[in-house]
């Protein structure tokens, strides 16, 4: 399956003065959000310039192996705030499909995927971009069913042949959309690691969500000038990328982000989002090294090395008891979500349907040959049943040491996420700062880190403070053998969200690991479905 450039044609960009634009090194920035100083209003700064834009022709299979010409417009980076701290990080790239298999199409009023390609809360920026995808590009090949693209290397821990480099979304979604009659915009967002000249990081939390917010009201700002129905934009990312998905879904004009959205020059306008897309989310940070020790807390690492089963013990415990504050239901009336159930939650709601698709789908003489290395599942009258520990066997091994997310040795990614001013790394949970090994002086998290934990958190939003403007619709997605994260972070998500009312599309991919995407097509039907767009 290819997704190739089969022609360009450049046209006049027609830089308007209405848009306040300048194209910078082929790329369109906004001239005067690029002085930081300036007192120019949003109103002026960021206004989108529909005529700006260059036609390009692309061929994109679709999951059923059938080749698709779609001819689009394409705006380079678009600097989305008035007062960027970095507009190669802070711009967006927008495609909206003109024609398909040679036949017009109007895409001003379609669904608009604002597909981010963030992997592992790393920077990210579409500002070199040259097509649709740019983001999804940069890393491992497309996922099995879904249209692929050249690719290099994944270079990131968490990145593999799902992925992008960073550990991100491939350009998979974003393909497949276009070619539905979608619009596509891209943003780009700061990531931890970015450092300036005086050593001080500018990136860390909450600098993505932050950004992805201003990207969004960017493009609510400029309603019936930008491309596509700016009420129906369908978010989508996976890993951190489906956690700020989630956390840009569930957030939605929460006043908590106001102070922090002026201070970049966002644009005076809603950032709530019609509907999420996320897979893997790696999310709900400060409880993640206890839901993780429940899930994968028995299995040996991938090197073959044990972890601290005190360690592991005592996260449990923590888990066990945050779990029961949550005072969640499980889907389909299962009833009370707790530590002592969820084993068997996973396992009913998720695990054995998995499972059994995967093994309906195999022809007879490979379900047998499936059903024969894997002992643990017995397969009577079509359906697939297994215990938890079985489960646990299969999957063999955890990815991640003992905590997962806070290392006592301040070594993970997410220590550098809640980094500040010139200190790289950080503890954030009370556990992991009593525990610590570096030799800090203090055994106690900083005194803005609890502020910065809410604002990364869409749990925040969906159970301590349920908020009336998060998005209705939820599509997410998780691999059964992904250790990465545990498996209740997405269950929990979806149970909270599900306890609101809101309309929940949840489900695992058997044997599938970290950023798996195997029914991108079922995902583009769904958002026709959700946003009412009869689809192409």
């Amino acid at each position: 399956m290819k997704h190739r450039a089969i022609k360009r044609r450049s046209v006049v960009l027609g830089i308007g003065a209405t848009a306040g634009v300048a194209a910078v090194g082929g790329i369109a920035l906004n001239a005067q959000a690029s002085d930081t100083g300036s007192g120019s209003s949003s109103s002026d700064a960021l206004v989108f310039d529909k005529d700006a834009y260059t036609e390009l022709t692309t061929t994109v299979t679709d999951t059923e192996g059938t080749e698709h010409s779609v001819t689009y417009h394409f705006w380079k980076a678009i600097t989305y705030v008035a007062k960027p701290v970095d507009e190669k990080y802070q711009s967006l790239i927008v495609s909206a499909p003109v024609k398909i298999d040679g036949k017009t199409v109007d895409a001003s009023n379609a669904p608009i995927l604002f597909a981010n390609s963030i992997g592992g809360y790393m920077p990210s920026s579409v500002a070199d971009a040259t097509g649709i995808g740019a983001g999804g590009m940069s890393g491992g090949g497309a996922p099995s069913g879904a249209p692929s693209a050249s690719a290099s290397a994944s270079t990131a821990p968490n990145a593999n042949g799902n992925t992008n480099a960073t550990g991100g979304a491939t350009a998979s979604n974003q393909l497949l959309a276009l070619a539905a009659g979608y619009v596509v915009i891209e943003p780009g967002a700061r990531g931890r690691t970015l450092k300036n000249s005086s050593g001080e990081y500018y990136g860390t939390a909450p600098a993505a969500i932050v950004d992805l917010k201003a990207a969004v009201r960017y493009i609510k700002s400029n309603k019936g000038r930008i491309p596509g129905n700016v009420e129906r934009i369908v978010s989508a990312g996976t890993s951190a990328g489906g956690a700020l998905s989630s956390l840009l879904g569930a957030s939605g004009d929460s006043s908590i982000y106001d102070k922090l959205l002026k201070e970049i020059g966002a644009a005076d306008a809603s950032d709530a989002i019609f509907a999420v897309g996320a897979w893997c989310p790696i999310t709900d940070l400060e409880h993640a090294d206890g839901a993780y020790e429940w899930n994968w807390g028995s299995l040996n690492t991938k090197s073959g090395s044990t972890v601290d089963q005190t360690v592991s013990k005592a996260l449990r415990s923590q888990f066990a008891e945050y779990q029961a504050g949550l005072k969640l239901r499980g889907l389909n009336g299962f009833g009370s979500l707790n530590a002592r159930n969820y084993d068997e939650y996973l396992v009913k709601q998720y695990l054995e349907p998995s499972a059994t698709k995967y093994l309906t789908d195999l022809s007879d003489s490979d379900r047998a040959t499936y059903l024969a290395k894997n002992t643990f599942i017995t397969w009577k009258n079509g359906k697939a049943s297994f215990t938890w520990d079985g489960f646990l066997g299969h999957v063999g091994a955890r990815g991640k040491s003992a905590p997962a997310f806070d290392a006592f040795d301040l070594s993970a990614g997410e220590n550098n996420l809640f980094g500040a001013g010139t200190t790289q790394n950080r503890h954030f949970t009370a556990y992991g700062a009593k525990n610590d090994t570096t030799g800090l002086s203090t055994k106690r998290v900083a005194s803005d880190i609890p502020e910065k934990l809410r604002l990364m958190n869409p749990m925040y939003h969906l159970v301590e403070k349920a908020n009336g403007k998060r998005s209705k619709h939820w599509w997410i997605r998780l691999g059964t053998n992904d250790t990465d994260t545990s498996h209740v972070i997405s269950a929990n998500l979806a149970a909270a969200a599900k306890g609101l009312g809101d309309d929940v599309d949840h489900l695992y991919y058997w044997d599938q690991g970290h950023g798996a995407n195997t029914d991108p097509g079922d995902f583009i039907t769904w958002i026709a479905k959700v946003t009412g767009h009869k689809k192409r």
